[in-house]
Parts: structure tokens; sequence; C-alpha cells
């Protein structure tokens, strides 16, 4: 059992490794990418944590401390604040060790992230608005009835769980040069940057947050532990309005920089990983190659590994990503034009339309809004086209043709 607040050696990390149970936490493979090596002009690799039992590294860490409790702390049960992936991690390891397991959600957490913990046999308590609140009934249960609580990423044993997969990607790589990891409450950056700087110190380990919660940046820029309010992104399982004391200390001592990225990067690149790699990756779980693949730094043919952290995206968000992300990349146009309310007008507008080889998805009618002129008859139309060059020559044909309209957002 180690120290509360002790920082864990590569010698945890390798004993965390020993004794997890390769059916219960898998290996995950690292593949190289064509597709993404050719964008980024370098030697991608992924690292397939979404692959992971339950769909996210989580699983590492809550699985090590729970094998670290002792028979008399087993018998009580655990505990554990999440609003996702920490969730089921802590679930499914304790319905492996027939522990009983209490987790606290917020109220407001995803219906499928709380069914998919209830079918791992845990006790769903559903507390509070926000994390910190959940946090905060966690701990006073805890407290209240002898549960061991499992803290998401601010705990050594956990942290030490987590450099499994620093371990894993120096034995399956030889030649690393940059190692791109999320980064919200840096249990997944301290335990990877342990592992692999005590080993290899030269390769660089670089932290990739949301723009909307740069917490760890700003800790680490400021020298001191900072809380930020933060803002709406859709990479929740980073959305950390402040990082913890024990993997601040070690991210200030390893970490070779933490940068940051927006959504409209992250949906791009979790709709190119669908089409082009056919993986499901969350938004959290996309942010380090989406960082990688806007920011166009990286060297020619330098070794570069991406982390893709967990595969747990609810479905709703995840058909609204699919459309987000043909329309960035030009894929997808919805315009407005406004044609004589007469026959034949709609067929006329359809024809030409059809001789750039557009295909059109929807198509919407409208003669009561207030934008639409008496005899007129407004018409949206949803196109699907090959790329934004092919996107840009139909609104250039639409322009020669002296057609009303306008590109809907």
């Amino acid at each position: 059992m180690y120290l509360k607040g002790k920082i864990p050696s590569v010698d945890d990390v390798i004993r965390a490794q020993k004794l997890m149970d390769k059916t219960h936490v898998k290996r995950t493979p690292l593949l190289k990418s064509s597709t993404f090596s050719k964008s980024a002009r370098a030697n991608i690799f992924l690292k397939y944590e979404s692959f992971q039992k339950t769909g996210s590294f989580k699983v590492r860490g809550a699985y090590s401390k729970i094998n670290s409790l002792t028979d008399e702390q087993c018998k009580a049960g655990v505990i554990a604040a999440s609003a996702g992936n920490h969730a089921q991690g802590v679930a499914y390891a304790a319905l492996k060790r027939n522990i009983k397991c209490s987790i606290v959600m917020p109220k407001n957490a995803s219906p499928a992230k709380v069914a998919a913990t209830r079918s791992y046999g845990a006790n769903v308590i559903l507390s509070g608005d926000t994390y910190d609140e959940s946090w905060k009934t966690a701990d006073l249960l805890a407290r209240e009835s002898g549960y061991s609580i499992i803290h998401a990423f601010d705990d050594p044993v956990v942290i030490a769980g987590q450099g499994t997969i620093g371990l894993e990607l120096m034995e399956d790589l030889k030649d690393i040069d940059t190692v791109y990891l999320p980064l919200g409450g840096g249990g997944l950056a301290s335990g990877v940057s342990i592992a692999i700087k005590a080993k290899r110190p030269n390769v660089k380990i670089i932290g990739v947050e949301s723009k909307q919660f740069p917490a760890m940046k700003k800790s680490l820029d400021n020298g001191s532990l900072c809380h930020i309010a933060g803002g709406f992104t859709i990479a929740d399982g980073i959305s950390v309005k402040s990082p913890g004391e024990l993997t601040f200390e070690i991210c200030s001592k390893y970490l070779d920089d933490v940068v940051t990225v927006d959504d409209v990067a992250i949906v791009e690149t979790m709709f190119t990983l669908m089409e082009r790699e056919k993986v499901v990756v969350e938004p959290a779980g996309a942010a380090s190659l989406a960082y990688v693949l806007s920011d166009g730094k990286v060297k020619n043919n330098q070794n570069i590994i991406s982390i893709l952290s967990g595969g747990n995206i609810d479905m709703y968000l995840l058909g609204q990503i699919v459309s987000k992300g043909l329309m960035q990349m030009g894929r997808l146009v919805k315009i407005f034009i406004q044609l004589p309310d007469k026959p034949g007008a709609l067929k006329g507008v359809v024809d030409k339309i059809a001789e750039l080889s557009v295909n059109i998805v929807q198509v919407e009618h409208d003669r009561l809004s207030s934008n639409v002129a008496a005899g007129s008859a407004g018409v949206y139309l949803s196109l699907e086209l090959e790329d934004e060059k092919h996107s840009r020559r139909l609104l250039d044909f639409l322009k020669k043709e002296k057609m009303v309209f306008k590109v809907v957002p």
C-alpha cells in the first residue's frame, strides 16, 4: 500500500503491471496510421485505449487501486465520484473482485453512462450538478461508512496503474520522439511520464487540454494550483477545473509542455478516425491527435505517439459529430434559395446542381416564414459534396447563375 501523497516510481508502475490481470485489463494495440502519418508528414502511432475494457484507460488505475486494498477494506466496499469513464472503470474492477461498489454521479450525467455503470453491478447515487459536488458527497459517504474512496486521478496507486500504458509504449516501439496525451486531472499524464522518463528521458511528453479547461497549463504557468471557471466543451472527459495536488507536482517535474486544442479540431479528428481508421473515439480521447494534426509543428519523419484514451460517447452526440464533421470539411453544405412559387422552379435549380455531381440529401420547402416574400417559396437544400474544393465550385456556380441564396450555418 502506497503512502498518501507519495509520488510513485517506475518500480511501482512495473509492479502494477505485473499484478494486472490480463483477462480483466487488456494490453491495447499500438498501430501506425498511414492516413495521419501522411497528413502530419511524420510517423503517427495510435495507442488504442478506446479498445480497453469499459472503453477507457481508467480501468487500469481503478484495478490497480482495488488490488492494493486489504481484505478488511475490500469487505467494507469502495466508492468513487465520476460522470463517466472512471465510474465504469471502478465498477468493473470492483465486480471482478466481488467488492461492494457505490458510484456518485452528477444528476445531469448521461443516462447511457449511468446505465453502463449500473450494468457492472454498482450502486449509482445521483448527487450534485457537477463533478465537484458529487466528489463532496462521495467523500462524506466514505468517512461515514468506511468505504475506500477511489480517486479519479490524484492517488499514487491509480497513477501507477495508468503508467502501465507508458511501459507498453516502450515495449512496442523502440524509437519514440514524442508522446501526446489528453490531460484533465493529470492521472494519465503523471503515470505515463513517470514510466517513460525513467527509462527514456529524451522522449518528450506533451499534455493536451481543452482550450475551455486549461487548468493544468494555468497552474504550471503560475507555479501553483489554480482553479478555473471553465467553459463549454464536448470533451467532458478532460473538463477539469483544477488538477490534483499530486498530479500537479508530477506534471511540473516531468511534462515537457502543456498545450490546448479546440472543439473544432476535435470534431474533425473524430470524424476522420471513424471514416478512415474505422474506430469510434470520444472527444477527450481524440484531443491529443487533434492537436498533432491541427498544430503542424511536428518534424518530418519523427515517431509520434498519440494516446486515444477512450471510446465512450453518447450516440446522440455521435450523430452530431458526423454532421458537423462533414460540414467542417466542406462535404455537407446547407443552402437557402428563394424561388418563384410556380411549377418547375425547383426542378430547374435541381437540374443545374446535378450538373456538378452534387448529391441532394434533403429538401425542405418554406412558404410561411416572414423572410419569404409573397409569391415566393423558400427551399432549404442539404447537399453532399466530395470536398471543400467541390463546395467552392458549387457556390461559384450558384453566383454565376445569379441565384438568390445563402449558406445556412
